[in-house]
């Protein structure tokens, strides 16, 4: 993935952790980067407008941002899960990161349809809403809390 869009998906993610604004410092940590790699990264994503730069505070995501962030975020939450569920690896998450700007929706789409359906396993947002439940006393609900 190109380091636009990790630095979009990971300032994403830090917004959800801990409200923006999201200093370039964190997103340095986040990443892996130097801190002056972060800044110059933060202002390049804020001539492409998908991020607002106030020096010494940090971004926050615009609309356009948030919307091409979100879609990445998705994709990183499948490939994670997947590396974490399927492939047992340690550092799910970086490999994660590294790939989520590469895997198409279709692509995601059909990696999340693949993965094991356990009782610790997080529900892909894009398929939460279909999904149902089996409670310990045999009946089912569906994700909007209905029972079946």
């Amino acid at each position: 993935m190109s380091s636009d869009l990790q630095y979009l998906l990971a300032t994403y993610i830090a917004e959800h952790r801990s409200g923006p604004p999201v200093s370039p410092g964190d997103l340095a940590e986040m990443l892996d980067r130097s801190p002056a790699s972060a800044t110059e990264m933060c202002q390049r994503l804020a001539e492409k407008r998908v991020v607002a730069y106030e020096p010494y505070e940090g971004v926050r995501l615009t609309e356009s941002g948030r919307e091409r962030a979100a879609d990445l975020h998705e994709a990183y939450v499948t490939v994670s899960w997947f590396f974490r569920s399927v492939l047992d690896l340690e550092d799910h998450e970086a490999e994660a990161m590294e790939l989520a700007g590469l895997v198409s929706p279709t692509v995601a789409e059909r990696l999340a349809a693949t993965l094991p359906c356990d009782g610790d396993a997080v529900v892909p947002p894009e398929s939460a809403d279909s999904t149902s439940h089996t409670a310990d006393d045999g009946s089912t609900s569906s994700s909007s809390g209905e029972s079946e």
